[in-house]
């Protein structure tokens, strides 16, 4: 539960840094409008081989490929512990992407949308988990002030917020009523490799 609320105050953190501060790249294939578009994406991998294991009372202790060691208990939701065993590996990769369109609105009203999905190892594997978490946010451009390098967007909640542009020239290829899509998606993938 935690960790759900940290990720969630990191991904929206890095989308409004993204909607403030981002330099949007252009299409070449939009024939209509060359309308801002800006995508960017970070995987963190993180691995380290199994020290200790107490099967009984699902104590792990891991230590890192920089010699850190850390001993936690993993849940009952951690399925197949019986099958790690001392110097397996565990991998774990961590990915998030932010993508931000500007769009020709064809009658849309501002709205969010969220969607999850979690897999986990069969019994008698090795322990091991992918889950994803994909959000979209479409806003609405209520103003655009090319004087001031400012533009306001009309949030799902109906709140309006003003915004500055890092690149000037991103608000000539918008207008006022255009869709602001941002789309974000996180995934964790964790698995127990047998060591050779």
């Amino acid at each position: 539960m935690l960790m759900s609320v940290v990720m969630k105050n990191i991904k929206y953190l890095l989308v409004l840094m993204l909607s403030l501060t981002g330099t949007f790249a252009f299409s070449a294939d939009d024939a209509a409008m060359d309308r801002p578009s800006f995508f960017a994406s970070q995987t963190l991998t993180v691995s380290a081989a199994v020290e200790a294991i107490d099967h009984d009372t699902r104590v792990v202790t891991l230590r890192k490929s920089d010699g850190e060691t850390i001993t936690l208990t993993a849940g009952e939701e951690v399925r197949n512990l019986d099958q790690v065993e001392v110097g397996d590996s565990l991998v774990a990769e961590y990915t998030l992407s932010v993508s931000v369109e500007v769009l020709e609105n064809d009658g849309v009203d501002p709205e969010a949308a969220q969607a999850s999905a979690l897999v986990r190892a069969e019994t008698g594997q090795k322990p091991g988990m992918a889950a994803m978490d994909a959000s979209v946010v479409v806003a609405t451009v209520e103003d655009i002030n090319l004087e001031a390098n400012t533009f306001r967007l009309k949030l799902p909640d109906g709140a309006v917020n003003e915004y500055v542009a890092r690149n000037p020239q991103n608000l000539k290829r918008a207008a006022v009523g255009d869709l602001v899509v941002i789309t974000t998606t996180e995934s964790v993938a964790i698995a127990v490799q047998e060591q050779p």
